[in-house]
C-alpha cells in the first residue's frame, strides 16, 4: 500500500501491468492451440514430403543399397528402416520400436549424441511417448497430405511433434520412418521477453505522461502551501488540459481575491486608527479644562489607553499591509541573537541549542512574534528559558517561564486582540492585549501555531512550524 499511496505515475504503472497482464493471459487462453497445431502441421507436411522422396528413390534402387539410401537419409529427428513385414497391428509395438531407434544416434557424431541424449531427455521429463497417446493407432492419410499412388499409415509418437510412417513399396517390402523432436520451449522465453520490452516500453511511456499530467498540480500544491503561509506568489501558467487550465484559473481568481480582501481589511483598519488620532487629541484638550483634578487624572489616563490600543492597531496594520520577503535563514542563530539582546537589557533569558536549523519564512515577522512571546515570559514570569527542537515534521520555540500559568480555559481567550488577564496581566504592568494576537498571527501565516501549557512552576508557550515545506516535500517525493 506505501508503493500504491506513493504517487499517480505508480498507480498508472500498476493498473498498466495489470491490464497487459489480463490480456497476455486472455490472449494466450484463446489461442494457446494455434501455435502447437501450426508447428505440428508444418513438421507433419515436411515428413510426409520426405518420406515420399526417399519411398521413391527406394523403388527405383537396387534392394541391396536400401541400407545405404536410409542411413543417408537419417537426420538428427528422423530414422529410416526397411522391414519385410507389414507394421504390427498393436500400434504400442511399433511406436516402442520408432522410438528404440530415434533415441540411439545414427552416426558417432556429437551433435547426433546430443540430439538423441535430447530427445530422451525430453521424453522421460515430459512423460511423452507411447503412453501419452494410447488408443490412438494407425490411420490412413487423404490424398491432399499423401501423394504417392500407393496407400500409407500414418501415426502419432506423441502429443507433441513426434509422428510415424508406414507406405508399402513395389517390391513387396515396407519403408518406415518416425519423427521427433523435443517440445519447444523458446514459446515461453520469447513470450516473456515480448511481454517484458512491451511492460518496459509501457512503464516508460506511463511515466511521462503521469509527469506530464501531475506537474501542474505539484506547482499548484506549491503555490497553495505558498498562500497558505502568506507569501506573495505569481499566478499559476494556465496551460495544458482544459481541465488543469481551469483549476489554474479557479486557483488565480482566489489568490487575487484573498489578497484583495486582506488588503482592503487592512486599509480599513489603518484608516481607523489614524481617523481616531483627530478626536482622541481634540478630547485630550477638553479634558484639560476639567476642573475636579481626580476626574482629570482619570479621564487622561483612559484617553492614555486608548491612544495607546490607536498607535497599537497603526503598528499592526502598517506591518500587515508591508510585504515582508520569504528567506532562508538560520532560525537557531535568529532566536540565539533574539535573547542575546534581551539578556543585555537586563532580562534574565537564556537559550539551549546546539545545532544549526535552515528554515525559510519572513524573519522580520517571526522575530517579532518570538519576542513577544519572551517579554511576556519575562515580564509576567520572570525569566525565560529558550529552546528548540527538531521533528521530522516540525520544528518546536520552546519558551518556559516562572510564573503563576494561566486558567486551562483561558488558553485560547488570550489570543483574542485586546483581551487581557486582569489578575496578572494588568493595564500598569501590561500593554493593550496585541502582543499574542500578533504573534499567533504570524506564527499561523507560517503555517504554525501557538499553544500555552501549564506546567509545574509555570507556563509553556510553544511555537510550531512546519519543518519543511510544499516544494521540498514535493521534491523529495518525485
Amino acid at each position: 500500500m506505501r508503493i500504491w499511496d506513493r504517487s499517480i505515475a505508480t498507480q498508472f504503472i500498476c493498473l498498466m501491468l495489470f491490464a497487459l497482464l489480463l490480456s497476455q493471459a486472455i490472449s494466450f487462453l484463446i489461442s494457446r492451440d494455434e501455435r502447437g497445431n501450426a508447428v505440428r502441421e508444418a513438421y507433419k507436411g515436411e515428413f510426409l514430403s520426405r518420406a515420399e522422396a526417399v519411398a521413391r528413390l527406394l523403388e527405383t534402387t537396387s534392394p541391396a543399397i536400401e541400407d545405404q539410401i536410409t542411413q543417408a537419409n537419417n537426420t538428427l529427428n528422423t530414422r529410416y528402416w526397411v522391414t519385410a513385414e507389414p507394421p504390427p497391428a498393436d500400434p504400442e509395438t511399433w511406436r516402442q520400436a520408432a522410438w528404440a531407434r530415434l533415441t540411439e544416434p545414427f552416426t558417432s557424431s556429437e551433435s547426433a549424441a546430443f540430439m538423441a541424449r535430447a530427445i530422451k531427455k525430453d521424453l522421460q521429463h515430459d512423460k511423452i511417448g507411447a503412453s501419452a497417446v494410447i488408443g490412438t493407432g494407425w490411420t490412413n492419410l487423404s490424398p491432399e497430405d499423401w501423394h504417392s499412388p500407393r496407400p500409407a499409415k500414418f501415426i502419432r509418437l506423441d502429443d507433441y511433434y513426434g509422428v510415424g510412417l508406414a507406405v508399402e513399396l513395389n517390391r513387396g517390402t515396407w519403408l518406415n520412418t518416425a519423427f521427433a523432436k523435443p517440445a519447444m520451449g523458446g514459446f515461453w522465453s520469447s513470450s516473456a521477453l515480448s511481454f517484458a520490452v512491451t511492460a518496459l516500453t509501457l512503464s516508460i511511456i506511463t511515466i511521462l505522461a503521469a509527469r506530464a499530467i501531475t506537474r501542474p498540480m505539484r506547482r499548484l500544491a506549491v503555490a497553495a502551501e505558498a498562500l497558505g503561509r502568506g507569501e506573495a506568489t505569481t499566478p499559476l501558467p494556465e496551460t495544458g488540459p482544459q481541465d488543469m487550465r481551469y483549476t489554474a484559473q479557479a486557483f488565480n481568481r482566489m489568490q487575487q481575491r484573498l489578497q484583495r480582501f486582506v488588503a482592503d481589511r487592512t486599509r480599513m483598519l489603518a484608516a481607523i486608527g489614524h481617523d481616531l488620532r483627530t478626536p482622541i487629541t481634540s478630547l485630550r484638550l477638553r479634558t484639560e479644562f476639567v476642573g475636579d483634578a481626580e476626574i482629570r487624572e482619570k479621564m487622561l489616563a483612559t484617553i492614555d489607553e486608548m491612544q495607546k490600543m490607536t498607535e497599537a492597531t497603526l503598528t499592526f496594520a502598517r506591518e500587515e499591509s508591508a510585504a515582508e520577503e520569504t528567506r532562508s535563514i538560520d532560525l537557531s542563530a535568529l532566536v540565539q541573537s533574539l535573547s542575546d539582546d534581551l539578556a543585555d537589557m537586563g532580562h534574565d533569558v537564556t537559550f539551549n541549542n546546539g545545532f544549526k536549523i535552515k528554515y525559510r519564512c519572513r524573519a522580520d515577522a517571526l522575530r517579532r512574534a518570538i519576542r513577544n512571546l519572551i517579554e511576556n515570559a519575562v515580564r509576567y514570569g520572570q525569566r525565560a528559558r529558550v529552546s528548540i527542537t527538531k521533528g521530522e515534521d516540525s520544528i518546536d520555540i520552546v519558551i518556559e517561564d516562572d510564573g503563576p500559568g494561566i486558567p486551562p480555559e483561558l488558553a485560547e481567550q488570550v489570543f483574542v486582540p485586546f483581551y487581557r488577564l486582569e489578575d496578572s496581566r494588568n493595564r500598569e504592568t501590561g500593554g493593550v492585549g496585541l502582543g499574542l494576537s500578533i504573534a499567533r498571527s504570524i506564527v499561523r501565516n507560517h503555517g504554525g501555531d501557538i499553544k500555552l501549557v501549564n506546567r509545574p512552576g509555570g507556563l509553556r508557550a510553544i511555537i510550531t512550524l512546519p519543518a519543511i515545506d510544499a516544494r521540498t516535500r514535493l521534491a523529495a517525493a518525485a
